[in-house]
């Protein structure tokens, strides 16, 4: 699914390089690397602050926490996504809220947000799954005349533009009040290990949200609020920053695979081809189809057998999962979600893959179906 192994060797000096000064210096917590790649990720995004943190799950928990939810406020986010959404709304002891998503971009579903929003509302949580952003216009339009929050999940999609109506082009993450991401290392820009980072362009905020990162600490060992510990290490940081200037060509890449895919399973009735938001652009973390003139799960076999890994992202939206079953919820009550999951199936999508192996792909892909 992700060659990082190739990827690394592209780049093997400028990475070996980085964690050579990191040793060197023994810098290894909030190190100047750290800085460094902060403020050159501030210049990339054109997000006033970025927050560096553990990881994504983490990013989106302290946003929450930096908002000042209290237990029982609502946060609405959309069924079919990964679990880490609805579970720091869950850790927290607020209501997740879960709507629908539109069929062609697998995004949430504006519609159905707003007959979601009740006087408990108090944060909306998109997602920009798969690498696109959903649609960002609509959401903050909404938010602003429900006087609600928007926190984006953007940790699948770092680099995707969306331009307004107005013409006005903004990096995904730095559209709501807060932004999050995942440094994961198969994300787009990944590191070697875990990693995250929070976006805004509110100062108090962004003040806020760095003292809980660092166990409610404004001042070293004076605690003003309950806080976490959460920081992206030295290590992780010189990686990404020896990553981050090849990003749009990796971006470049995963489009051009991702318009081979397209021509391919252009004129395949059993296969549709990720639909696109009209205005953002798509990174493609994952190319995803949708299945729907045969057996999802016999053509991943098929795959498999042909030496081929293929994905199902996500087998069952949140609504249905375990630990988050709800007497509200009931199956049938989000039908696209639950389509999507008995019928979504990822394709390998990495910034290494050439024309032979998009070739080998989708000749299979095609007998198979």
């Amino acid at each position: 699914m992700v060659d990082l192994q190739t990827q690394y060797q592209r780049i093997k000096g400028d990475i070996d390089a980085g964690i050579q000064e990191v040793l060197d210096s023994a810098a290894f917590i909030k190190g100047p690397k750290v800085t460094a790649f902060q403020e050159h990720l501030e210049a990339y995004t054109g997000a006033k602050h970025v927050i560096p943190v553990g990881n994504g799950t983490d990013a989106l928990q302290i946003a929450l926490m930096g908002l000042g939810l209290r237990p029982g406020d609502e946060v609405i986010t959309p069924t079919f996504t990964f679990i880490a959404t609805a579970e720091v709304v869950a850790l927290l002891g607020l209501t997740p809220v879960v709507v629908d998503v539109d069929w062609e971009t697998m995004n949430m579903d504006v519609e159905a947000v707003r007959r979601a929003i009740t006087p408990r509302t108090k944060a909306i949580v998109p997602v920009h799954l798969f690498g696109q952003c959903a649609d960002m216009q609509a959401l903050m339009d909404l938010a602003r005349e429900k006087h609600i929050y928007v926190v984006e999940d953007a940790c699948q999609a770092i680099g995707a533009q969306f331009t307004f109506a107005n013409g006005e082009t903004k990096q995904a993450g730095t559209i709501g009040d807060i932004g999050c991401t995942s440094f994961f290392p198969s994300k787009n820009l990944g590191c070697y290990g875990d990693g995250g980072a929070i976006f805004t362009n509110d100062d108090a905020l962004a003040e806020h949200m760095r003292a809980i990162a660092n166990h409610g600490c404004h001042v070293r060992y004076h605690h003003d609020e309950v806080g976490v510990n959460s920081r992206l290490d030295s290590i992780q940081a010189a990686i990404l920053d020896a990553k981050l200037p090849h990003l749009d060509e990796y971006i470049a890449a995963r489009q051009k695979a991702a318009a081979y895919y397209d021509e391919a399973f252009a004129n395949c009735e059993r296969l549709l081809i990720p639909g696109r938001q009209a205005h953002s652009t798509h990174v493609f973390h994952q190319y995803t189809l949708r299945v729907v003139g045969a057996d999802r799960d016999t053509l991943r076999e098929g795959l498999a057998q042909a030496g081929i890994p293929a994905m199902i992202y996500y087998p069952v939206p949140l609504h249905q999962q375990k630990a988050y079953l709800d007497p509200r919820y009931q199956d049938g009550d989000f039908p696209v979600a639950e389509r999507l999951a008995a019928c979504v199936l990822s394709l390998p999508m990495h910034t290494e893959l050439d024309e032979e192996q998009l070739s080998y792909i989708t000749s299979n892909v095609l007998q198979l179906v």
